[in-house]
């Protein structure tokens, strides 16, 4: 009789069988031959706790450090003050910044502003001080912008113009006081400003084009120096141009009367003498007189002869 056996790997696995056969050695020696250094092996233990809780920790921060990347600044700082008050507890108006010390450009111009700018003054120059200077190099520093509102008390207040001013015409060509639009009339006033800046008393002399109006209020405790054009005094040189040029103006002028007179004498021989110059001779108004009483009394005789006949 023949026999026959039927063996199975996964019988040698299991171990049952009776034994292990040849043909699983050959498998696992060929297993080991092929497995790597880095490769597990096929049948691992089954890992401590420790572990999974060490890894389900990095895979957690690696997807929370995705979601905060993906978040802008502003939503980033929401997110921390919202955890913070969710874990330590407090109001979010603790956190809220407080706007009583913010300062915009215009304070801070306000704040380093001068009224004239002296060498002594840029020296130390933060970027406060720069930006105040800015400002003052695009002012206009002809004509000054006066408020008049107390002057009863002896009090001004006087700025620089600004370019839109400067087109208006406000402050040359329209009276200088901010409250007033008056152009008739309009003087111009040199006013010496003295003024407190920073804790320190300084003058300076300014100009101003008020109205008449105007003019009385800045002049009701004491008269202020009134700028009137001079004329300037010429020269040597410059005076005997002129003399000469109204010289040649003059013989021109005379050259063209005698001309015209000339015209007109020729005119009144070629007609011969008017009316109004035979009366205007003595001779000729008697001669005149008698020559037409003769030539009256011809013609009454005249008819009478007629009459008669």
């Amino acid at each position: 009789k023949i026999m026959l056996r039927y063996d199975s790997d996964f019988s040698d696995d299991d171990g049952g069988g009776g034994g292990q056969s040849k043909y699983g050695e050959n498998r696992e020696g060929k297993d080991e031959l092929l497995q790597k250094p880095f490769q597990k092996g096929k049948h691992t233990k089954v890992a401590h706790k420790n572990v999974a809780a060490h890894e389900w920790d990095r895979e957690e921060a690696r997807n929370r450090r995705q979601h905060l990347i993906s978040m802008n600044a502003f939503e980033r700082h929401k997110k921390f003050v919202s955890d913070y008050i969710l874990y330590y507890g407090g109001k979010i108006e603790d956190f809220r910044r407080s706007m009583s010390k913010d300062k915009t450009d215009l304070d801070v111009v306000r704040e380093n502003h001068r009224f004239l700018w002296r060498e002594e003054d840029e020296e130390d120059m933060t970027w406060e001080k720069e930006l105040a200077k800015k400002y003052y190099d695009k002012l206009f520093k002809e004509y000054c912008i006066a408020d008049l509102s107390r002057y009863k008390e002896n009090k001004f207040g006087f700025r620089w113009r600004v370019e839109n001013e400067v087109i208006s015409g406000k402050g040359q060509f329209h009276c200088g006081n901010k409250r007033c639009e008056n152009k008739e009339g309009l003087k111009s006033w040199e006013v010496n400003f003295a003024y407190v800046e920073q804790g320190e008393k300084r003058n300076a002399l300014v100009k101003l084009r008020l109205c008449p109006e105007c003019s009385f209020k800045l002049n009701y405790h004491h008269r202020r120096k009134e700028v009137t054009v001079k004329k300037r005094p010429q020269s040597k040189e410059n005076l005997d141009k002129s003399v000469s040029k109204k010289s040649r103006k003059q013989k021109r002028k005379d050259k063209r009367k005698h001309k015209k007179r000339r015209k007109e004498s020729e005119e009144e021989e070629e007609e011969g003498p008017s009316e109004s110059d035979l009366w205007r001779d003595p001779f000729m108004r008697h001669y005149n007189v008698f020559y037409y009483n003769a030539e009256y009394m011809c013609t009454q005789m005249w008819e009478m002869c007629l009459v008669s006949s």
